[in-house]
């Protein structure tokens, strides 16, 4: 550790606000102030519920925030792109990469270039990337030449190749995976095993937990009516058309029953998303809230999460089900596959195998005494193994110690 609090510039890159961004704003609420100094950048200002900004709550918090302004693609680049992917219509490798040739001039060199006058501008000894490896060359061009170490902090499974798995094996102190199956991931896309440890989000177990009874009956919902609920971005990684086709086929096999589907977020796909639920015959079950502050209390309401998605880190959105005694059912991905244990901590299924998803809904509507069993369990294992103290302490150690080594 060197003398006094070690100086972090954190770098994140994304559009967003997600659950990685949640888990990263718990971290710095707890993070000790004793011994780091933390500045965060960002290249975007992104709000959430179209109101309060990631730099508005940041400023709160007292962490200064920087922003690299992102500028629009240049003419010149959108054409040269057009031009290559025509000329290299038929070898996709080359194509890909002259178009990150493109990108890397007008874009990532220019912001490898800000981030490195913000490292030596504020004597900063550690670079600390948020999100994976290959949104983040612009951090590793900026640091590689300059006395600053650098960690990584991978909170979804990374979309490696082999110049940016040289670069992270060349220059990274630390990798940190949110779970085993993303570190077996960067693992086996060539990042050296030694660089690569695992550390769990975690989720405050002593926090004051919601009552989801004035919610239901806000969202039409006596206590017969069974809701089947999502939290996430309304994005296509998210499958929740896969959702949407499963519960067409319920209400199909079951006709009486009552029961409403609660889609918490927004994105993309909403648009298709209230399409198809029309088209299904669901237009007065399915319920789109748009961005909502109050997720945990809309958890707190469902009597089952759905979460379908073909990708995650480690879904924060899962261990706050856990936390609040709902059960899950979710895909068997990367993540997902960690938290929710079959037929213990909840139930899984194949990403995209619809008949499974439709089985394990119709079990979970009809057997209130194994929503129980699943919840209870599951709220166990989060006592013992994933509270935000782990998380926190796990972080630290792996900052201080990217620093020394």
């Amino acid at each position: 550790m060197p003398q006094g609090r070690l100086k972090i510039l954190l770098l994140d890159n994304g559009k967003e606000w997600g659950g990685g961004t949640n888990s990263l704003l718990e971290l710095l609420k707890r993070i000790d102030r004793d011994r780091f100094e933390i500045t965060c950048c960002f290249y975007h200002n992104y709000r959430r519920d179209n109101e309060e900004t990631i730099g508005d709550v940041l400023n709160a918090m007292g962490i200064p925030t920087r922003f690299i302004v992102q500028r629009r693609q240049p003419f010149w680049a959108k054409l040269s792109k057009e031009i290559l992917r025509g000329l290299l219509l038929f070898n996709a490798d080359w194509r890909k990469r002259a178009v990150q040739a493109i990108d890397q001039r007008w874009r990532v060199a220019p912001n490898a270039r800000r981030i490195a006058d913000l490292l030596r501008a504020g004597k900063y000894q550690l670079l600390y990337m948020n999100n994976q490896p290959n949104s983040n060359v612009a951090g590793y061009l900026a640091a590689e030449s300059l006395p600053v170490a650098m960690v990584q902090h991978c909170r979804i499974e990374p979309l490696l190749d082999p110049p940016i798995v040289a670069r992270v094996n060349r220059g990274v102190r630390c990798v940190i995976a949110v779970s085993d199956g993303v570190r077996q991931t960067l693992v086996q896309g060539g990042v050296r095993p030694a660089l690569c440890q695992t550390v769990f989000n975690g989720i405050d177990i002593h926090q004051p937990l919601p009552d989801g009874a004035r919610l239901r009956e806000s969202l039409g919902a006596d206590a017969r009516t069974f809701l089947f609920g999502s939290i996430g971005s309304l994005i296509a990684r998210k499958a929740h058309d896969h959702t949407l086709q499963v519960l067409g086929a319920f209400q199909q096999a079951h006709p009486d029953a009552r029961w409403k589907m609660v889609l918490v977020g927004w994105g993309s796909e909403q648009t298709n998303l209230a399409r198809q639920a029309a088209q299904l015959g669901l237009g007065d079950r399915v319920i789109f809230t748009g961005f909502q502050r109050n997720a945990m209390e809309y958890l707190a309401a469902f009597d089952t999460l759905i979460l379908a998605s073909r990708s995650e880190g480690l879904p924060r959105v899962v261990l706050e089900a856990m936390l609040l005694g709902t059960p899950v059912i979710g895909s068997a991905v990367t993540g997902t596959a960690e938290l929710v244990r079959h037929q213990d901590t909840g139930l899984l299924f194949p990403y995209g195998d619809v008949a499974q998803l439709a089985h394990h809904l119709a079990t979970l509507y009809s057997d209130a005494d194994q929503r129980r069993l699943l919840a209870r369990r599951a709220n166990e294992r989060l006592r013992r193994q994933l509270t935000i103290e782990n998380y926190v302490a796990g972080v630290e150690a792996i900052l201080v110690g990217g620093y020394s080594s």
